[in-house]
């Protein structure tokens, strides 16, 4: 009987063992998709052992001034409050809160795996809510076609160049904040336009688009300057939208609901 229960035992901590390298391997995963991704090829992440994610300038300001006015609060409801379960409370929803915007200003550093040339790359992560031919009326004023990405809470907000080429025309344009993935949110809505002349002599544009929450886009790019994929080109605070606007005969590679990863999913190939 002893052999028997010492053989139970033995049994149940591999299952358990089991148990918990599968849960392991799955936050693993997790962590590795969400953070250090380096290829994203055949809906498939290819990972890499030197990824390094780090805080993007444009949060960190933002982020000292959050913490201390957190710590200030709860060390005064320390001192003050004697209730004990509230203060509890509060800490615990500090902390998430903070985590959530130290998540939101995240920035993975990304290497496009593939050929750039004649690429038009994904400017941010999100779910493409727009593939359609459309009337460009801002600066082309002719047909185009428009691929658009809307970025939630929860996506990587940093704005990879789209395309390698030149920088010919910078602008912005003050407006309303409407939900970012209606449709007059591209005309209406605060945005930033950067116009590349790609390598093949054709004009891409895209475009930064403020949502309900976002109320600052950050712009890189300046006229005259190069850029080149895998390059930061700008940044939208708390949920926004990114449209480009393509050649009428650029073959486009994504279509409805996908998910984009920036600086890795190929959006676009352009006729040379």
């Amino acid at each position: 009987m002893r052999g028997l229960n010492q053989g139970h035992e033995v049994t149940h901590r591999k299952i358990g063992t089991g148990k918990h390298k599968i849960l392991k391997k799955l936050f693993c995963h997790y962590i590795k998709s969400r953070y250090l991704c380096k290829k994203y090829i055949g809906h498939q992440y290819i990972f890499t052992g030197n990824m390094k994610v780090k805080i993007h300038r444009e949060g960190r300001n933002i982020l000292i001034v959050l913490f201390l006015i957190l710590l200030i609060v709860n060390g005064l409801l320390y001192y003050f409050c004697p209730i004990h379960l509230l203060n509890l409370i509060i800490l615990i929803a500090s902390i998430v809160f903070f985590t959530l915007v130290l998540n939101f200003f995240r920035s993975p550093r990304r290497h496009f795996p593939g050929e750039t040339r004649n690429t038009v790359v994904a400017p941010a992560d999100g779910t493409v809510v727009v593939t359609e031919e459309v009337m460009e009326n801002e600066y082309f004023h002719e047909k185009r076609m428009q691929v658009s990405i809307f970025m939630n809470l929860v996506n990587v907000h940093a704005n990879w160049t789209p395309v390698n080429g030149t920088v010919m025309h910078v602008s912005h344009q003050n407006g309303r904040y409407m939900a970012a993935w209606l449709p007059k949110s591209s005309t209406e809505n605060e945005r930033s336009t950067i116009v590349i002349k790609a390598e093949n002599g054709q004009e891409i544009l895209m475009r930064q688009i403020a949502g309900a929450l976002a109320r600052r886009i950050v712009t890189y790019a300046e006229p005259g300057e190069t850029c080149q994929i895998d390059e930061h080109i700008g940044f939208i605070k708390f949920g926004s939208r990114v449209d480009l606007y393509l050649p009428l005969d650029a073959e486009i590679l994504v279509k409805l609901n996908d998910k984009t990863v920036g600086n890795i999913t190929q959006v676009a190939r352009p006729h040379s």
